[in-house]
């Protein structure tokens, strides 16, 4: 495997986890959290843990269907970028964490057969392939900085922060 690929590989592996020298990677932050948690929201308008499940998990499936040149269209939930849950129940929950698990799967999967020499090409976005992976890592971090956060702020599981 070339190593600009590799590299781009641990990047993503760093930001999914478990071993990240940053901290808890995504799946991490996921892991154990009930349903209940999952749709815990710090506002009215503000996102959850559930719907940011789906978000990422949709833009591994876009990432990876746009490195691939696949057609738009074909994600596993209908909709897309941010997914309306009508179903709470643990088995949803658990069928949508298991989709992130998946689209993370298949993103590594086409990252490692990716070609070296197409890494700084413009394919259907006015981003690059690289900028892509790069990018779709980074939003991993984002998103599970957000998700870490939201655990704390709503009191359930761990310790919740403490506001004076």
């Amino acid at each position: 495997m070339h190593n600009e690929v590799a590299d781009l590989l641990e990047m993503l592996r760093q930001a999914w986890g478990p071993r990240s020298w940053h901290g808890t990677g995504l799946a991490g932050s996921v892991r154990g959290v009930p349903p209940a948690q999952a749709m815990w929201r710090p506002g009215p308008g503000r996102h959850n843990i559930w719907e940011l499940v789906l978000h990422l998990a949709y833009w591994k499936y876009a990432v990876t269907r746009r490195l691939e040149g696949g057609p738009k269209g074909g994600f596993p939930r209908d909709g897309s970028d941010w997914i309306a849950i009508a179903d709470t129940s643990e088995a949803a929950w658990k069928a949508d964490v298991k989709l992130l698990h998946a689209q993370h799967k298949a993103l590594l999967e086409t990252v490692s057969r990716f070609p070296a020499r197409r890494l700084n090409l413009r394919e259907k976005t006015r981003w690059t392939n690289r900028e892509q992976i790069v990018g779709i890592a980074s939003h991993d971090l984002y998103h599970t900085g957000q998700i870490q956060l939201l655990k704390k702020l709503s009191g359930m599981g761990e310790r919740s922060l403490v506001f004076p």
